[in-house]
């Protein structure tokens, strides 16, 4: 009964069926092997036009080394204020892009919004030597607070990245989860929408450990491989990490995955609606969900046994996965209720 999060699941059968068939044999290091090789094309192929695709093993990694092409030490990362990359990289971005400063916006529900994004650009100070040069833009999807961007949304926030001649980043540790529920193409919200380079997550959704570091903007991951090697991502036995990947993706996997985690978040939203003193923080559109509660109603709760955390005091944040079981979703509900 744990809603913690995604990262406390175990790995699907289908990938770790894939490392297993991965395991015979001997094959080419560092990713010169058939798994790697064929990552191009089977990427290409779900984003529907030429791409390339980098594996490393965090999403840490992916996010940091990202945007670490894409902006110079004097740069500037305009984000929002709770993304991950602000609050839980421990620097890794300002680390790997040696020392850029990452500029912090506001918005409703973790989003940003394209009006407030121009104005903050607007008086970044382009030019002027006191100040730090903006470089790209990261917006993550699913956000941190469970909420999905739109094609239209992100169309929106690439036109002020355009107009500035920056670069767009997004941070898609939980990308499988905005697609389920928006019903649409994987291109429709990347590249379609104006992204050049996605943290395409993995390990939330099922895997064991890897992301993928994908580039629609191709000429932007010509210098990639030295930032992955330098950083110690670039791993020897590079075919575990790609055999991975490629089972994530292989007859919608990655898709059945999340839907599963969005539908069971949408059955405990759906039985925790109108409860008496429950109040939601935020929209629940994905797999997580932020809700205020009585503090004897999670101390009660936490001592049947139930494992989420604390976002603040009264604050609790429940997140479902590929293999939520709907009787602990159910179960979860009852205990809610009656502690009210």
């Amino acid at each position: 009964m744990n809603f913690c999060s995604d990262n406390a699941t175990g790995v699907s059968p289908e990938i770790m069926a894939a490392i297993a068939a991965a395991n015979y044999g001997t094959v080419s290091s560092y990713g010169d092997d058939e798994y790697t090789k064929g990552l191009q094309v089977k990427f290409s192929e779900l984003f529907e036009t030429s791409v390339t695709v980098f594996p490393v093993a965090t999403g840490s990694a992916a996010n940091a080394l990202s945007l670490a092409v894409v902006t110079p030490p004097y740069g500037a990362v305009y984000c929002h204020r709770e993304s991950h990359i602000n609050l839980d990289e421990c620097g890794a971005p300002e680390f790997f892009s040696g020392g850029a400063k990452l500029v912090t916006i506001t918005g409703n529900h973790a989003k940003i919004e394209a009006e407030t994004l121009e104005k903050s650009l607007a008086r970044a100070g382009v030019g002027v030597v006191h100040h730090v040069q903006p470089a790209a833009v990261s917006i993550t999807q699913a956000t941190e607070a469970g909420t999905i961007y739109t094609p239209a949304e992100i169309s929106q926030i690439s036109e002020v990245v355009r107009h500035h001649n920056l670069h767009l980043h997004m941070d898609g540790a939980r990308f499988a989860n905005a697609v389920a529920s928006l019903g649409c193409s994987p291109a429709d919200v990347t590249w379609r929408a104006g992204v050049d380079i996605l943290s395409f997550g993995a390990t939330k959704n099922g895997a064991m450990a890897v992301e993928a570091v994908v580039f629609f903007n191709e000429k932007l991951g010509n210098n990639f491989p030295f930032y992955r090697k330098r950083s110690g991502h670039l791993f020897s036995k590079m075919r575990f990490l790609s055999a991975q990947l490629s089972a994530y993706i292989t007859d919608d996997l990655w898709l059945k995955n999340a839907a599963h985690a969005n539908q069971m978040a949408a059955k405990l939203a759906q039985g925790l609606a109108g409860v008496e003193g429950v109040i939601f923080c935020h929209p629940v559109e994905a797999n997580e969900i932020f809700i205020q509660l009585p503090e004897s109603v999670i101390v009660a709760v936490l001592a049947e046994g139930f494992q989420f955390y604390r976002w603040d005091k009264c604050t609790v944040r429940l997140v479902t996965a590929f293999n939520t079981k709907e009787e602990d979703v159910i179960a979860f509900v009852e205990a809610v209720k009656r502690y009210q």
